[in-house]
């Protein structure tokens, strides 16, 4: 019996890696999609915060910066794919330098590394160097975060984000499949952590120990620091609590922002965003909640 299922769970692996492989850009159109849909239809049943505001006015600088994001990351995939292909063929990167291991463990470690590389360490260093902060900032002077703040990124930043990611397909060595699952995997996960839903405390916090949950998340928005400064992951929160970046805060208390961006007018401004790195830097305080 144990056999069969074995046999079984190698199948699925081998499919899903095989789709992943070739996966048709309108799928993973529909991905991105179906995920806001989804979570955007959620917001409507289970809010977390009951705000009074126009959400599709809301909505439309965060849609215009997901379209961005979009038009320079589509273009630049085959630099993913040259680099995947190169770390294959000469057998480098880390997952490829590890003994052999099943296949499940294999893809799993690969999701996992360059979710490390590629999501908390690029957010990391967008937190602690100067003039990326100024870049990091369009995404966190969202006053209502919602699902469609998850791809609220100035394009500057959606380029930081890539060069992050070609780095780590490289460190790691991963293969396309496992690249275009990771990929699929973080854009559905910031989706969720950044949806204005509430789940029961206790299974919010169930889930913070595999996956960023909402309510983890949302500690990351909040408007002063330290809490600003916390929170970094977007798949697994393991790196986190491994490098004492994990905080609390209880959700009811969050306000979200950034103190020293206060103007909430220019902050849901198509070009005032566009214009928010190149700011003078204004050094954040540090408040109680």
């Amino acid at each position: 019996m144990g056999f069969f299922f074995d046999f079984v769970f190698l199948a699925i692996m081998e499919t899903v890696i095989a789709y992943f492989e070739t996966i048709p850009p309108l799928h993973r159109s529909l991905i991105l999609v179906g995920g806001i849909t989804f979570f955007w239809i959620l917001e409507g049943i289970m809010p977390l915060f009951s705000i009074k505001y126009r959400k599709w006015k809301h909505a439309l600088p965060n849609f215009f910066f997901t379209l961005t994001t979009i038009v320079i990351n589509f273009p630049l995939a085959f630099l993913l794919l040259k680099t995947s292909d190169w770390t294959i063929a000469n057998d480098f990167g880390i997952i490829n330098w590890l003994p052999e291991m099943p296949l499940w463990l294999y893809v799993t470690l690969g999701v996992v590394l360059l979710d490390l590389i590629g999501a908390y360490t690029a957010h990391l260093v967008e937190h602690k160097v100067k003039p990326l902060w100024m870049v990091h900032l369009v995404h966190h002077s969202d006053h209502n975060v919602d699902t469609t703040t998850a791809n609220r990124h100035h394009p500057l930043e959606s380029l930081i984000r890539y060069t992050f990611t070609l780095v780590g397909v490289f460190i790691v060595g991963a293969p396309v499949g496992v690249i275009m699952l990771y990929q699929s995997l973080s854009v559905v996960l910031s989706q969720f952590n950044h949806a204005n839903i509430r789940l029961p405390k206790q299974l919010d916090k169930a889930i913070s120990w595999i996956v960023v949950s909402p309510d983890m998340h949302k500690v990351h928005h909040h408007y002063v620091l330290p809490y600003t400064d916390s929170n970094y992951g977007n798949i697994f929160s393991i790196w986190d609590r491994l490098f004492g970046t994990y905080m609390e805060l209880d959700r009811d208390k969050i306000t979200y922002g950034v103190d020293t961006f206060p103007d909430e007018k220019e902050n849901s401004s198509i070009a005032g965003l566009l214009k928010q790195p190149f700011h003078k830097y204004r050094k954040p305080t540090t408040g109680n909640p």
